[in-house]
């Protein structure tokens, strides 16, 4: 039986021009963020800036959810309003991370899986009463000597699966991400190898479980070459090789695949996105849930003073109509 409400939010979140903006950052990673910005990741400092974040005005023109972090979808911002209803006002759909991070896959060297299924059901409940609508679960796939193996794929698809039907069943739309990581030597041709291995056991896995495709969303890497391979390709056949996997082993029921940035630049993230839609029609919208891609000219603008707020602010806008002009293939570097 097909859930309404769910394919509604899910094609909200992917509606033509806008796309998800990440804030999700634990706090080791945030912390990092913080580090090169010389500030220090106290929980005042991090509401500060997520409301900073949230608060752009106009933001929902470009940007129709933002992934929350645990602490961030429980605080307020400085008048009292709850950061959910913050984001509500500018017609954005607040989210949820709900995983708990990688970890090492036991006896199997190199390789990790995510845990977070313990008590999620109930975690789900608690979420959808402080007013989350979608929620987000990460895979980490590593490419190396022998890996990833298939064991170690199947476990996180069947993690992957179990995530989104639980979800489902508490009315969110999941977010189901397998990331094939950017570190390494390897090829563009491996990777896009391993990305088809990954997207194939993950759908294999959704449909065992009964998950409603109309009603997820898929958050998947861009088919790159390894940050140390000696030949690294442009947007053109990144966006070709990402899509050609795409059409093998995506289902057009799914209503979009929203790219992750994952270590790439703001600047070639965008490029990449452009690249794909100009290819012409896809089953799905082309569109995005980038972190740093949009975050990192706002923090280093930010840079923790209260001053620099408008400037911040700014810089996220710029970042959030560039990605939305990418979605229609109208990206120009002259938007810079």
């Amino acid at each position: 039986m097909f859930d309404i409400q769910l394919q509604a939010t899910a094609r909200a979140l992917a509606a033509p021009g806008k796309g998800i903006l990440a804030a999700d950052e634990s706090s080791p990673t945030i912390e990092k963020r913080f580090k090169g910005i010389a500030v220090a990741s106290t929980e005042e400092n991090r509401r500060a800036y997520r409301e900073l974040l949230f608060g752009a005005a106009g933001l929902g023109e470009f940007i129709s959810g933002v992934i929350l972090f645990d602490e961030t979808l429980r605080q307020q911002a400085a008048d009292g309003t709850p950061m959910p209803e913050l984001l509500k006002r500018q017609g954005i759909i607040p989210g949820i991370k709900v995983d708990k991070g990688a970890k090492a896959l036991a006896l199997f060297a190199g390789e990790k899986v995510t845990e977070g299924l313990d008590g999620l059901r109930d975690r789900f409940a608690e979420y959808a009463k402080l007013g989350a609508r979608f929620s987000k679960w990460r895979a980490v796939l590593t490419i190396g000597e022998g890996i990833p193996t298939t064991f170690g794929l199947e476990a996180n698809a069947h993690a992957l699966a179990r995530f989104a039907a639980l979800s489902q069943e508490a009315g969110l739309v999941p977010i189901v991400e397998p990331e094939v990581l950017m570190e390494g030597p390897h090829t563009i041709k491996r990777c896009e190898e391993v990305t088809a291995a990954a997207q194939a056991a993950v759908f294999c896995a959704l449909a065992a479980h009964r998950v409603q495709l109309e009603g997820m969303l898929l958050k998947p890497n861009m088919v790159v070459s390894g940050k140390d391979c000696p030949e690294q390709v442009g947007p053109e056949e990144v966006a070709e090789a990402t899509l050609r996997c795409l059409r093998r082993f995506v289902p057009a029921a799914v209503p979009g695949i929203m790219f992750l940035s994952g270590g790439l630049s703001d600047v070639a993230a965008t490029q990449n996105l452009n690249a794909m839609n100009r290819l012409g029609p896809a089953p799905w919208e082309l569109s995005f849930s980038f972190g740093r891609a949009l975050q990192a000219p706002t923090l280093k603008a930010w840079a923790g003073k209260p001053e620099n707020g408008a400037a911040a602010q700014q810089a996220l806008m710029h970042r959030a109509r560039c990605n939305h002009e990418a979605r229609f293939g109208r990206y120009d570097e002259s938007m810079k």
